[in-house]
């Protein structure tokens, strides 16, 4: 019910963000496809090297997908069938923390349990075993993105199981089911429906991976498209290759996500409960065990390189390191452009789902705008189509002819961090905006309430909490990244992640375990500031149920 006025700035305000978004993507795109063009095929699709990177890529992301989800199967039944199994919620919580720990932070974790000098070689050389097991290659990429994604799908799957109606399981204690007819017959017939959806999820996720693989792969043989396209511009300033990289990045993308669309998208909702499941199949003994050891092991394998962060940052000099110029500079450069991205990022979700909410609200709209709703709401998913290294290349060749692309650096950062947010932005944001939205319209219209006197008492006290929750998302988002900063990172340009990234490269890896441990405090400060409060609200909800 907003004025006739108000309509108009909300449609004006999705459309322009709309147009900002695609006009930034567009020039990345475009200039790709005329520098491809001016390349004259020096670099060729039969090219060796590519067809190397694009079966890397390709093995990696299968191998990856499938070790995710076949590992994650027997850890989310277990948790299925053990609801009072000791440390439940907490390893759930644990299985939250991969998704939204900077990729960077994590690898350093893998590093200080499966590296050379980690707690694994040193077990393996106290056992007499001198050749130490090298994390480096595609062994250590597969169990990094092991690491990330198989505690995605655990918990998807975890979901699923937890959707079966009790009946169910009374039913197969009735006629008394062992467990693998009760697999056979209940759970996968369920996991079997989510696992397609589940599998492309993490097989983008992978194609497209670029810190873990530029930490952990080891050299030319086991490089993917978005590496090579960065290894190109940056070590050996050869633009046609990045080129053909990115285009080649983007028709893999696009197929994907093309792919994608044929599987039934898995429901995510959210951290599970933890409620208590009446299941009896997983009470015998045997079960019991089978299920402990299973935990045990996913416990162990989570919680160990996260316990290694920790214990390894703890070692280093944080006071020192804290003190240090280059550290000042890095965190102030990195507050300042995550402050930035998130706060457009939250911005141009609130204008997106606005004028979408206007547009859905018309029950007279015409085909444009039914047009512009449709485009509103696949606009987040362009930074899907066009990974941030492409759009950063695109716009590096883009900048060139007005001089040097790293002075454009900071504001180049801040749009692609910006754009990396804003699917997550939209997810936190748009539920919150549609409920706050129905509980007041008609108030605000029986009150004669529009424009700054609206935001003012009704829609700021009502969204402020998830337009804080968003920003310090998408601020957290930013602060770990290290794909946008990869390409223009230098003295001048110093952010937290990249100051890691150049410490391990110069060996200094105790300065670079302190700085990673920062790093990760910080991230998770601002999570926590960003959920605050949530926790008590949702106990008083429940609480009122």
């Amino acid at each position: 019910m907003l004025a006739a006025p108000e309509r108009r700035r909300a449609i004006s305000g999705g459309a322009l963000s709309l147009a900002g978004i695609v006009l930034f993507v567009g020039v990345a795109v475009l200039v790709l496809l005329a520098a491809g063009i001016e390349s004259g095929g020096d670099t060729t699709l039969s090219d060796p090297y590519l067809l190397g990177v694009l079966r890397f890529t390709l093995l990696q992301a299968v191998l990856s997908t499938l070790l995710s989800v076949v590992l994650a199967i027997p850890v989310a039944r277990a948790l299925a069938r053990q609801p009072r199994f000791p440390g439940r919620l907490w390893l759930l919580r644990l299985m939250a923390v991969p998704m939204g720990l900077p990729v960077l932070i994590g690898a350093l974790g893998l590093l200080g349990i499966w590296g050379r000098q980690g707690l694994f070689n040193q077990a393996l050389a106290a056992l007499g075993l001198s050749q130490p097991v090298s994390i480096y290659g595609l062994a250590g990429i597969l169990l990094a993105h092991v690491f990330f994604n198989m505690p995605l799908a655990c918990r998807l799957m975890l979901a699923g199981l937890e959707r079966v109606p009790a009946e169910y399981w009374l039913v197969a204690g009735g006629l008394g089911m062992r467990p693998a007819s009760v697999f056979r017959f209940i759970e996968w017939p369920i996991l079997r429906g989510l696992i397609p959806g589940i599998a492309g999820l993490i097989f983008m996720l992978c194609a497209t991976s670029f810190t873990l693989v530029l930490i952990l792969g080891g050299g030319p043989a086991a490089t993917t498209l978005e590496v090579a396209i960065y290894q190109a511009l940056r070590f050996d300033f050869d633009p046609g290759r990045a080129v053909m990289l990115s285009l080649l990045q983007i028709a893999v993308t696009l197929l994907i996500l093309g792919a994608m669309t044929l599987f039934r998208a898995p429901d995510d909702h959210g951290l599970t409960s933890g409620r208590a499941l009446h299941r009896i199949d997983g009470q015998g003994t045997t079960a019991r065990w089978i299920d402990a050891l299973l935990l045990s092991a996913a416990t162990l394998f989570l919680g160990l390189p996260l316990a290694s962060i920790v214990v390894t940052g703890l070692e280093a000099n944080l006071l020192k390191l804290a003190g240090q110029p280059i550290f000042l500079q890095a965190a102030v450069t990195s507050l300042a452009i995550a402050l930035a991205a998130g706060l457009l990022a939250v911005l141009i979700s609130f204008a997106i789902i606005r004028a979408r909410s206007v547009i859905s609200a018309d029950r007279r709209k015409t085909v444009s705008l039914c047009g512009l709703a449709l485009t509103l709401s696949a606009s987040s998913s362009l930074i899907l189509l066009v990974p941030p290294i492409v759009l950063a290349t695109g716009w590096f060749l883009a900048l060139r002819p007005l001089g040097d692309p790293s002075r454009f650096a900071a504001i180049l950062i801040v749009v692609i961090n910006a754009l990396m947010a804003l699917p997550f932005v939209i997810r936190v944001v748009e539920p919150a905006y549609a409920i706050h939205v129905s509980r007041t319209e008609r108030l605000a219209a029986s009150l004669g309430l529009h424009g700054m006197a609206r935001l003012r008492l009704i829609d700021w006290p009502g969204l402020r909490k998830p337009f804080f929750t968003a920003l310090s998302f998408a601020m957290a988002l930013s602060l770990g990244d290290l794909g946008a900063v990869a390409l223009f990172g230098s003295d001048s340009l110093m952010t937290l992640p990249w100051l890691v990234y150049s410490k391990l490269g110069s060996y200094r890896t105790n300065d670079a375990d302190g700085y990673a441990l920062i790093l990760g405090l910080v991230c998770l400060l601002l999570t926590i500031a960003g959920t605050a409060g949530q926790g008590t609200r949702d106990h008083e909800s429940r609480g009122n149920d």
